[in-house]
């Protein structure tokens, strides 16, 4: 037993910093939004595409390549896909203009969710019952420590000398984790062939549907004021580069404690603790641009920020796969195209917004107002959900 959970305990580290890598990846851009616009000769808005397209092409192309390689063994694909990630990261490092950089940003973002779904499922398989959810807690905690570290040290990288710098950085990375993924990940062959149709059902799921509605027209407020928190830092806040870079890092802080807060919460509480969760939530984002010119409080709005932006991805991810029997092979991938999908909802939302004139503090109070509608929502599944699904026997 020893030596299975050693072999364990070395594969989800090697899962953690490939998907630290693909975290550092998807949200670096919001510490480099200005830089961007200056060298690449675009508007600060328009950068913004950089993370709706990222987003959308998660959510759309992710299941797409998940239901195409369904039938593929494991390892081979991780090994693919993440060959795709470096060569993405290479072309954003070389990229001439703005067009070849949101394609590299759509390369990169092909393989996120099949990549994150194949780690999820194979951390949850290899671990016992009672250490399942924290096995998937673990994977994503590779993407909420590079909000921690990868992002404003990317931040820091890009405005200290170039933002080049920053994505061979992150190739580099994802070269490590090549050779890690070669190294320790088990070749498995394909057992019982999964069965696509069966796995389609999920979207019959009621209890599915309802998560998936919390967070497209919820959660999905979060990255309508996630999406410029660099420049409110600038604008409003008269953060420099140092700043910026200690408010990033304090809000990956508040991720990561927010992660692991809600990886340790009861399958039957999931839905209660997602409650207070977005109201504190909702709260910050109404609040946070009243208070950010003050220096201090503006570090404890980042942390606060965080801490409620990722102490709800764990909750919601949960109950999909807890609640998504009928599609194991499919589950993960779901869950992670369509937190990409409400985040392309709000990134883009929030550069129209922008574009038509509206102020940082209106975007932000409309991103609280999406919040709170999620809120509803979660009241709405807590009375009609099938609580058996998320009982202690069965989690």
């Amino acid at each position: 037993m020893s030596r299975f959970s050693a072999s364990r305990n070395i594969i989800l580290t090697v899962f953690m910093i490939s998907t630290f890598a693909i975290g550092m990846t998807e949200y670096v851009v919001t510490g480099l939004l200005t830089q961007f616009a200056e060298d690449l000769h675009v508007n600060v808005s328009t950068t913004g595409l950089l993370l709706s397209v990222y987003a959308i092409s998660v959510a759309i192309f992710g299941p797409l390549l998940r239901i195409a390689t369904i039938r593929l063994p494991s390892k081979p694909l991780l090994l693919g896909l993440m060959g795709l990630f470096i060569i993405s990261n290479i072309i954003a490092a070389t990229a001439p203009n703005f067009q070849v950089l949101v394609l590299s940003r759509l390369l990169s973002a092909v393989m996120h969710a099949p990549f994150f779904g194949l780690c999820m499922s194979i951390a949850f398989t290899l671990s016992t019952p009672e250490k399942g959810t924290r096995a998937i807690a673990a994977v994503q905690g590779g993407l909420t420590i590079a909000i921690m570290l990868g992002v404003p040290f990317g931040s820091y990288l890009g405005g200290i000398f170039d933002w080049r710098y920053v994505f061979w950085f992150v190739a580099l990375l994802g070269f490590i984790s090549l050779i890690g993924l070669i190294l320790v990940v088990p070749n498995q062959k394909v057992g019982v062939t999964p069965n696509l149709r069966s796995e389609l059902k999920i979207f019959k799921n009621r209890n599915v549907l309802l998560v998936l509605a919390i967070i497209v027209f919820g959660f999905s407020g979060v990255f309508t004021a996630y999406t410029f928190t660099e420049p409110m830092l600038t604008q409003i806040a008269g953060f420099n580069v140092t700043n910026i870079t200690i408010g990033l890092f304090v809000f990956g802080v508040g991720a990561v404690i927010g992660t692991f807060a809600s990886g340790k919460i009861p399958p039957h509480l999931l839905t209660e603790r997602l409650m207070v969760v977005l109201i504190g939530l909702a709260a910050v984002l109404a609040l946070f641009t009243f208070l950010i010119p003050f220096k201090f409080i503006a570090f404890i709005m980042c942390f606060l920020f965080g801490a409620g932006t990722f102490g709800t991805t764990p909750i919601l991810n949960a109950k999909i796969i807890l609640a998504g029997k009928e599609a194991p092979s499919l589950s993960g991938t779901i869950a992670a195209s369509i937190f990409n999908l409400a985040n392309s909802i709000g990134a883009t939302l929030s550069t129209v917004f922008l574009n038509v004139g509206a102020s940082f503090t209106l975007i932000t109070l409309i991103a609280s107002g999406m919040i709170l509608f999620g809120l509803i929502l979660t009241f709405v599944t807590h009375k009609v959900e099938d609580k058996s699904l998320f009982a202690p026997q069965n989690s």
